[in-house]
């Protein structure tokens, strides 16, 4: 039975939720505008953003233009990216580059004092920035960290975890948080932006970190906003194949760039099998190289990364992350070629956005990898979503500026307080998560085909049964089952996102970009656009 109760309240002009780049960067731009800024991590150093390894795709090179990376875009994108985004968005990337650089992010320069420009896959020319080489995420994320720190008007909410959105008169107007500190809490506001990262961990193969949970686009989903692009998910080619030991933990990034500095692809014997898959052979769009290696390891090979051609004529000082994941799993790059698998590492789906920021629900906003822009198509290029978050995040910030939202004058509507599983069944938790992680790895990966998308949309809805079912206690605060809010919501997030993922990707049959379907192994001319959906498709599908 649910419970209604008078809740604590707060007031809020803007709510920005989650603190990667997009986050940060939509809070940091609002001044002098007052912000609150919710994070359910323990500090603001969360997120994928910290742990990106490539760095802001820009056409600031003296050989390269905002066309040419608009071409090498759409080119990825496989005949979905929107034309006309892609190139608004390259031809503000030296804007948006020049708004970090005022924030003074110190951005890896040439001897002769030019920003030192790399070279990645499916791009023409070297145009992708580093600061502190592949540490870039580390980097900035510490340098807005102190900005935020610095700033007077950002409230930020720590260790606190946003439930559920709030909306009336067809429009957001705020959302229910819990903490252990302070319960639950309703947060009134007159504009809420999304800014909550991707959904990497509904695999059990992942690159991103623990906290990406989809938790952004589950929310926006309950609310009714229109989604677009679910079916497509980037599989980073080169993790280093660490052992798990069963726990599912995220796998370390081997970045994009080792490969644009020379690093080559082998397989068990040795050889360089790229070269035979495609004409760009390690430069490879991203999806051709993690389709190449996973039929490779499906087919009992091993595939290995060797550093060593990029490691031999330096110390390695532009790839300081990628050494010493290498190091901590007990391998030494210089010497030996380093084990490889694709893991589920970006979402080019999500919540759909105009070219403002704007979702189809009032007061709305998405900005990062929890929305979808039209950008991206169904294959990112690599080092765009940095530039992408970026982007989006003051593009956000200009439209709230220049429309006026309503303000209501009255406190929000009677909220319920949700029910959650009790203590003693966090066993039960734990192995509805893990299933369905590992269902999500084995039917809807890098190739999937339509019979085993049907099985797992009928075991995914089976998992959520059993997860309402779970749901019994009222949690009131921190002494009656608090602690399992954030593991209850996480789970129920994940479920909702896996079934929407696993329709959309049921739903397209074709192969396009990220998205390859044994049963339907060519591009189809019919799908050769978005695939948008609310999550009154489930219900319709059934």
């Amino acid at each position: 039975m649910s419970h209604f109760a008078p809740l604590s309240e707060t007031r809020n002009d803007v709510i920005v939720v989650g603190s990667g780049l997009a986050g940060l960067v939509c809070a940091l731009a609002m001044a002098p505008r007052a912000v609150t800024l919710i994070t359910k991590t323990a500090s603001l150093a969360g997120g994928s953003s910290l742990w990106a390894q490539g760095g802001i795709a820009a056409a600031v090179g003296p050989d390269d233009s905002p066309e040419s990376h608009a071409a090498d875009t759409v080119s990825a994108g496989a005949g979905l990216s929107d034309p006309d985004c892609v190139r608004q968005l390259t031809d503000e990337s030296a804007e948006s580059l020049r708004w970090l650089l005022a924030q003074g992010i110190p951005f890896d320069r040439t001897l002769t004092g030019t920003l030192a420009l790399a070279h990645e896959a499916a791009h023409r020319s070297p145009r992708v920035v580093h600061a502190g080489g592949d540490a870039t995420g580390r980097v900035l994320m510490k340098s807005l960290i102190q900005r935020v720190a610095e700033s007077s008007s950002i409230r930020v909410l720590q260790n606190t975890f946003v439930h559920d959105l709030l909306s009336g008169n067809g429009q957001i107007q705020g959302l229910v948080t819990f903490s252990a500190s302070g319960g639950w809490m309703r947060h009134s506001a007159e504009s809420v932006v999304l800014a909550t990262g991707g959904i990497g961990t509904t695999w059990w193969h992942t690159t991103n970190p623990v906290e990406a949970t989809g938790d952004g686009l589950a929310m926006a989903a309950r609310a009714g906003a229109t989604l677009a692009d679910l079916e497509f998910v980037q599989f980073h080619p080169t993790a280093l194949a660490v052992d798990q030991t069963g726990s599912g933990a995220s796998l370390p990034l081997l970045t994009e760039a080792l490969r644009g500095a020379g690093a080559l692809l082998l397989d068990g014997a040795g050889n360089r099998f790229m070269l035979a898959e495609h004409a760009a052979a390690e430069m490879a769009p991203r999806d051709v190289v993690a389709r190449a290696i996973h039929q490779r390891i499906r087919e009992g090979q091993r595939v290995f990364l060797d550093l060593q051609p990029v490691l031999s004529d330096e110390s390695g000082s532009a790839f300081p992350q990628a050494i010493a994941a290498a190091e901590k799993a007990g391998f030494d790059p210089r010497s030996e070629p380093l084990p490889v698998s694709p893991a589920a590492h970006y979402h080019m789906g999500g919540v759909q956005t105009d070219r403002n920021g704007r979702t189809s629900v009032g007061g709305l906003w998405a900005c990062g990898e929890v929305a979808t822009t039209g950008v991206h198509g169904a294959n990112r290029l690599a080092s765009n979503s940095l530039l992408e978050a970026l982007t989006y995040a003051l593009r956000v910030v200009a439209n709230m500026h220049n429309t006026p939202t309503p303000r209501y004058g009255r406190s929000l509507p009677p909220t319920v307080i949700p029910e959650i599983p009790s203590a003693m069944a966090r066993d039960a938790l734990q192995s509805i998560e893990d299933r369905s992680r590992k269902l999500m790895s084995q039917k809807v990966g890098i190739l999937r085909c339509g019979i085993e998308l049907q099985e797992a949309c009928s075991e995914l809805s089976e998992l959520d049964t059993k997860l309402t079912a779970l749901s019994t206690q009222r949690a009131s605060d921190s002494r009656s089952g608090g602690e399992l809010v954030r593991v209850y919501g996480e789970i129920r997030n994940r479920l909702l996102v896996a079934r929407l993922v696993t329709l959309a990707a049921l739903r397209r049959e074709e192969s396009r970009g990220a998205h390859h379907r044994d049963d339907f192994p060519n591009a189809n001319l019919s799908w050769q656009h978005r695939q948008a959906m609310t999550v009154e498709a489930l219900f319709e599908a059934h």
